[in-house]
Parts: structure tokens; C-alpha cells; sequence
């Protein structure tokens, strides 16, 4: 049994209060004081185990925190783990419950158990090694749930600075695969003004902006193809007064993904360049790419493969798999950092009532996640030397 693997067995229950005191400690992305609380929560948990050895960086933008560890080391691989606690859940929503070797709870799959590991897994290689292998980097966010408006900026810079990085959001639900693809997203809000008139007695007088909108609805989920991973979803829409009145409003909210950094470029163009049928209609679109896509390239697939070699070393057997949703792995991967997905723990029921871990699951993932630190150190001197 390798050494990392055998102290995380033996350290599951502390491993088990610490998730169940970070998940019953909600934070509602929206909720500042409770992300505030949460960030206290795991600072503590942090200088727990590791005390004086890392600098702590404090993030604090519109009020919202974002956390930052670090060992500064130019000798080592610089890894960056990054990982989210705000959640979709408000306060009290969900409960914390244990069952069998399940553990539910609001945003323990998504991602606080996956976060915890990150910890645990480098805290498992400074009780077990000489030395660390890497130079580890800490990046706790509380706004991924948002759209990282206020995060993403930090995260390019501190990944800019490292050789790789692991996300630590949970592997694919159904098949425990890590994701070494995700689609880009773009979100638009596209609105329509046009003129009102009585239904009855002008309606030659009006402008019907539904009509108009119908329209564009139609020519918007036109764009979607499946063949090359592009869809476009339009998700709600609202228009009109009364039933008698000609209407003189609508609007719609737009969802795109796409595959690669170009189609979203292309697509973002077509529906910026909508316009009218009816000359008549004023016509708004706002919105903008908000994510680019998690390309499969040779830097990204390079992680894999050291994932694949340190998960035979845990006696665990991975897969790889695209998925349609974004993270903060599409920002880092689209400037030029090697990145690797769906490093968390498995489970299931992301944004869903039931969302849960199955923490018979948490020392293998755990330990596979230290493994690949290793290895990762190990081919970096193996290249070294051939170089």
C-alpha cells in the first residue's frame, strides 16, 4: 500500500468531520456573510494542519472573499488546486445527512468535498515524504456558482504563474470520468420594442413584439449542431400585457455552449448581428461569451496521462469524458496553462435536491490526487535531465 494511502485511511474519520463541518457551513454564492464564514471556516481548517508553511493571500473584491495559499518554491513544479465553496443552495434549503457511505448535502459534490481533498491530499505527502515534491498553490473562490465575475481575473493571474493545474469539481456523476473537455458558454439577453394598439378596433396600428421575437427564437435554435457540439438554447421568455392589447415588448434569455474558442466566436457574431424583420421593431441584444471552452489539447492530455499512471499506483481505473458545463478550468486552460478536470470526489446530483459523495470513494481519489503530484514532480526532473 503506498505510504499517502495508508495515512489517509487512517485519518478518515477527522477527514469525515471536516466535511461534514464544511458542507453544514452554507454559502449561498449570493450570500456575503455566509461566504465570509464559510472563508473563516476553511482557514482554520488550513492552518490546522499546515501552520506557519504557507502565505496566505487574501482576496477581497466587492466584498466577496477569495482565498489564496502558497509555498513559494522556484526549484518545484508550481501546481495550482482550484476549487469554489460558494454553492447554489440557500441557507437551510438542503440537509446534512449520512447514509451508508453516502454524505448529501448543499454543495458537498459541488465541490466542498473535492476542495477538502485538494487539502488533505498534499497535507497526506507532508506526512509521508521528506520533502514536498511540488509547490502547491491554494485558490479558494466563492463566486464559480456566478459566473467568477470577480474571480477570474485572480485566477488567470495566480495560473499564469503555475506549470499546472488540478480542479478539484467532482468527476463526471455516472461515470466517475475526469473531464478533459468542457464547453465554452456565452449567455444573451436579447429584447424587443415595438408598438401597442387595441387587439380589436387598431390592431392594424400595432407592432407585435412577440411576433417579432417568435421570429428570432427560430432563427436563434437554428444555430444549434450537434455534429460539432454547438447548441443554443433559448431558455425564457416574456412579452405582452393583456390579451387585447397589440404587444408592444418581449424578451428572451439565451443559453450558448460550444466546442472551441472559434465557433463561439462565430456564433457570438450571428447573434450580435440579428435584426428586425419588421423595420419597425427596436431591437437590444447584450451579452457576451462568459466562458471559453476547455479544449482537449496536447498540454491537457499530457495531465491525463500522468493521472492514468498514478491511478494505477492507487489500484483505480480512470476514463476521460467531454461534459457540457463550464468551470473555472475553461479560464486557465484558454491561457495556455495544462489543466485537468473532475478531480474531486465521486457522487452525484449536482444542483440537484439530492446531491450527495460517496465517501467510501474519498481516500482512493484522494490519494490518486497526491500520486499525480509525484509523478508530475518525477517527469519534470525525467525531462530535465533529457534536456
Amino acid at each position: 500500500m503506498i505510504k499517502n494511502h495508508s495515512f489517509l485511511e487512517n485519518n478518515q474519520s477527522q477527514i469525515k468531520a471536516e466535511l461534514l463541518k464544511l458542507t453544514q457551513v452554507e454559502s449561498p454564492s449570493n450570500d456575503l456573510r455566509a461566504t465570509h464564514t464559510c472563508a473563516n471556516v476553511l482557514k482554520d481548517l488550513f492552518q490546522e494542519k499546515f501552520q506557519e508553511m504557507f502565505t496566505l493571500t487574501e482576496h477581497n473584491v466587492d466584498g466577496r472573499p477569495h482565498i489564496q495559499y502558497e509555498i513559494i518554491d522556484s526549484t518545484k513544479p508550481r501546481i495550482l488546486f482550484l476549487s469554489h465553496f460558494d454553492t447554489v443552495w440557500k441557507i437551510g434549503e438542503l440537509e446534512v445527512i449520512e447514509q451508508g457511505d453516502r454524505i448529501y448535502g448543499p454543495g458537498v459534490f459541488d465541490m466542498k468535498a473535492g476542495l477538502l481533498s485538494s487539502i488533505w491530499a498534499i497535507y497526506s505527502l507532508t506526512q509521508t515524504e521528506n520533502e514536498l515534491p511540488i509547490s502547491p498553490v491554494f485558490l479558494f473562490t466563492s463566486d464559480e456558482e456566478i459566473g467568477s465575475l470577480t474571480s477570474r481575473p485572480i485566477i488567470e493571474d495566480v495560473a499564469k504563474s503555475c506549470d499546472a493545474v488540478f480542479i478539484m469539481e467532482p468527476p463526471e456523476a455516472n461515470s466517475n470520468a475526469l473531464k478533459t473537455e468542457r464547453k465554452g458558454v456565452g449567455i444573451f439577453h436579447v429584447s424587443a420594442k415595438g408598438v401597442s394598439a387595441h387587439a380589436g378596433n387598431h390592431h392594424e396600428d400595432g407592432v407585435n413584439a412577440i411576433l417579432e421575437m417568435a421570429k428570432i427564437v427560430q432563427k436563434l435554435e437554428s444555430l444549434t449542431d450537434y455534429e460539432c457540439g454547438t447548441t443554443v438554447n433559448v431558455g425564457t421568455i416574456r412579452g405582452g400585457s393583456v390579451t387585447n392589447v397589440v404587444p408592444d415588448t418581449a424578451e428572451i434569455d439565451v443559453d450558448l455552449r460550444f466546442k472551441t474558442a472559434d465557433e463561439g466566436d462565430r456564433i457570438k457574431t450571428v447573434i450580435e448581428t440579428l435584426t428586425p424583420e419588421d423595420k419597425r421593431i427596436e431591437l437590444r441584444i447584450e451579452g457576451d461569451l462568459n466562458r471559453p471552452p476547455l479544449e482537449r489539447n496536447n498540454a491537457n492530455q499530457s495531465l491525463y496521462t500522468i493521472a492514468e499512471k498514478a491511478s494505477q499506483r492507487v489500484g483505480i481505473k480512470l476514463q476521460a469524458t467531454s461534459v457540457g458545463g463550464g468551470s473555472d478550468g475553461n479560464f486557465t486552460s484558454s491561457i495556455g496553462v495544462p489543466t485537468l478536470d473532475g478531480l474531486g470526489i465521486p457522487g452525484d446530483g449536482p444542483h440537484a435536491r439530492h446531491e450527495n459523495i460517496r465517501f467510501d470513494m474519498f481516500v482512493d481519489r484522494c490519494s490518486l490526487v497526491a500520486e499525480m503530484c509525484l509523478q508530475y514532480s518525477l517527469e519534470k526532473e525525467r525531462r530535465i535531465v533529457t534536456e
